[in-house]
Parts: structure tokens; C-alpha cells; sequence
């Protein structure tokens, strides 16, 4: 009777272990993209030059679930994108998820705003309110190399998010420069392009 004890006790553990291991919802070739370590560095960036790349930069982006962000594929998710967008080579001041080939509602944005200008991710964001009062500025895209265009963007806005450790809903509200790449950047989780704005 212990034995048998014993292996169910050994059986409950090994399927606990199992199903923790498939519980987030990245798929295979999302793993692959993203990798196994932080130390692998900046991503390959997906490009409108590129037919296939333009394509998927157009997709819906799907949201994260709490048991996606728990897991270290999405630390280490969040640390290639940081280095992508920080590379010297290409820098820039915001980075989404498709933009690196994850088709996933996470974005990177530098915060102009702050004290130190810190990058801050912000998962499955979305804006819940537009300022009427809009101003126009220039735009580049890390996606669309070696062209800016001007685009009319709201002035100040409301952006509503999910907090990474208790995956509560925040909302912070943003003006001015930082304002505009929250748009730009939550305009790549719903396959919009700044390009789309120009006449």
C-alpha cells in the first residue's frame, strides 16, 4: 500500500510539473524567436521592406494572459526587446512586440516624461482616451527604415494597462512627446503604421 502511495504521490508530481510547463500560451515558434537566455541580445527587427515581414506588422496582436508574463520566455522577452530598441546602431524611443516578430499586445516605451528617462513595458495596453487637441510631428519606425514622415497625434491621452506582477489594470495619463509614442507603438499591436496617417 505505501508503494502504491509513493507512486501516486510521484505521479501527481510529475503532471503538476507537466501542465505548469504548458500552462502560459507561447507557441514553438514564439520560443524560438524569443530564445532562452537575455544574453542573446537585440532581435532580428521585421521590416515593411521585407514582403512577409509587412504582412505580419499588419496582424491584430494577441493579448498576454497572467500566466504568460509569469514565465521566464517573457523576461526574457522583454529584455531582447529593451536591447533592440537601446541598440546604438538603431536606437530609438519605443518598441512593440511585432516589430521583433511576436505577434503579442507588449510594448516598450521610452518615458521622456520621468526623471532619467527610463524604458517602461506596459502589457496589453490600450488607449481609453484622446485628447481632442492635436498636434503634428515627425515620425520614424524602427520597421520603416530611412523615412519620416509628420503625423497629427492627440496631445494628451490615457493609456490603460495591465500591472506585470499583480496583472491589475492601471492607467497612467501621458502628454506631449511620450504621448505620441504611446499612440505610435499601440498602433503596431493593431497592425497601424504611422505611414498610414500620411496623405
Amino acid at each position: 500500500m505505501r508503494i502504491v502511495q509513493l507512486l501516486f504521490g510521484v505521479w501527481v508530481g510529475i503532471c503538476f510539473l507537466a501542465c505548469g510547463e504548458k500552462s502560459d500560451s507561447f507557441t514553438r515558434e514564439e520560443r524560438e524567436r524569443i530564445g532562452h537566455s537575455e544574453e542573446e541580445g537585440i532581435m532580428p527587427l521585421f521590416l515593411v521592406t521585407n514582403r512577409v515581414d509587412s504582412l505580419f506588422l499588419r496582424l491584430q496582436a494577441k493579448e498576454f494572459g497572467k500566466e504568460d508574463v509569469e514565465t521566464e520566455t517573457f523576461r526574457v522577452l522583454r529584455s531582447r526587446m529593451l536591447a533592440t530598441v537601446r541598440d546604438s546602431l538603431n536606437e530609438g524611443v519605443g518598441i512593440a512586440a511585432p516589430q521583433v516578430g511576436i505577434s503579442r499586445q507588449l510594448v516598450a516605451v521610452q518615458r521622456l516624461d520621468k526623471t532619467g528617462e527610463p524604458f517602461e513595458f506596459y502589457v496589453n495596453p490600450e488607449i481609453i482616451y484622446f485628447s481632442q487637441d492635436t498636434v503634428l510631428g515627425q515620425e520614424g519606425c524602427l520597421s520603416i527604415p530611412g523615412r519620416m514622415g509628420s503625423v497629427y497625434r492627440s496631445k494628451e491621452i490615457v493609456v490603460r494597462y495591465r500591472d506585470e506582477l499583480s496583472f491589475e489594470w492601471r492607467q497612467d495619463t501621458v502628454r506631449e512627446f511620450t504621448a505620441r509614442i504611446f499612440q505610435h507603438e499601440i498602433d503596431h499591436l493593431n497592425g497601424i503604421l504611422y505611414t498610414d496617417y500620411l496623405p
